[in-house]
């Protein structure tokens, strides 16, 4: 195995991962946002069952990186979404012991200008996971009406400025690059705040380019039923929406008596330490919650 580039990206909670799937020899195992390996390569580390791993991501840079760095062993690598991933694993009948989905942004996704995704330094307004589809954040900005503009950063960043953000957008689009836009955001705020003014905005336009919350409820029920006995789903999120979506699905699904299909591992989210968020300030929101598989 090659050896990872240093500071490509920092896996969140990754021994919070590690103690609550348990992962054990000869376990079979699938990434659903295997990013830049850096949960793969611990869990991988611990079954040493390569040849029964699959790594999956929508990003192709993601799966261009994974072929070259696992290269040799045996993994199977889906470029795809979460959701179609667990689509295409289940028409050929494989069942996983473990099942991790990772929902945060990769960091080479917000340190590449390029990809549009950062507040902090200037590109393209992009936003989207796997380039060749889809809108853009840019799309979004220049050609939505102010309401949409407005409920989409209220619903999906929870932006308590929704409307004048929506107003100044409208006033001084188009909009060709980051900088610009983050610019717009940060004149409605007056100067800046604890963070970036512009952050929440951001997350709300990533998550309606990528369609995330849709695929999320899609993707849960499909991952469930690719568990085998005893398999156990962890998945991490980054903000409450999200982690709205996971808990409520968790608890409906182990709330039917003796019926139920799961029982829950985590009866409260498992966050990271201080000393992860010292080291790794993305961490900061992260939330893990898992199931097993009756």
């Amino acid at each position: 195995m090659k050896k990872q580039k240093q500071n490509l990206h920092s896996p969140v909670l990754l021994e919070e991962v590690l103690d609550v799937l348990k992962p054990q020899k000869g376990e079979s195992y699938l990434d659903l946002t295997s990013g830049y390996g850096g949960h793969s390569e611990a869990i991988l580390g611990r079954t040493g069952n390569f040849k029964q791993a699959v790594l999956c991501d929508r990003d192709p840079e993601a799966i261009t990186y994974l072929t070259e760095h696992f290269a040799g062993k045996g993994i199977t690598f889906i470029q795809k979404t979460f959701s179609d991933a667990c689509d295409e694993l289940a028409s050929t009948e494989r069942r996983f012991d473990m099942i991790l989905a990772d929902l945060g942004v990769s960091s080479p996704h917000l340190d590449k200008a390029n990809r549009g995704f950062s507040v902090l330094q200037s590109g393209p307004l992009d936003m989207r996971m796997d380039q060749s589809s889809g809108r853009t954040a840019a799309d979004i900005v220049n050609s939505a009406s102010e309401k949409e503009i407005e409920i989409i950063l209220r619903t999906y960043g929870e932006e308590p400025k929704a409307r004048k953000i929506a107003h100044a957008v409208l006033l001084n689009r188009p909009f060709s690059t980051t900088a610009e836009l983050a610019e717009c955001i940060k004149r409605v705020y007056g100067g800046y705040t604890k963070h970036h003014p512009a952050v929440r905005s951001f997350q709300a336009l990533r998550i309606a380019v990528n369609d995330e919350l849709a695929l999320l409820m899609d993707m849960l029920p499909k991952a469930i039923k690719l568990l085998a006995p005893g398999g156990r789903l962890g998945v991490i999120t980054f903000h409450s929406l999200e982690d709205r979506i996971v808990k409520q699905f968790f608890a409906d699904l182990g709330d039917m008596g003796y019926e139920a299909e799961i029982a829950i591992l985590t009866k409260k989210p498992v966050t990271p330490t201080q000393n992860e968020i010292s080291f790794n300030p993305r961490a900061r929101s992260s939330k893990l919650r898992a199931v097993v598989k009756k």
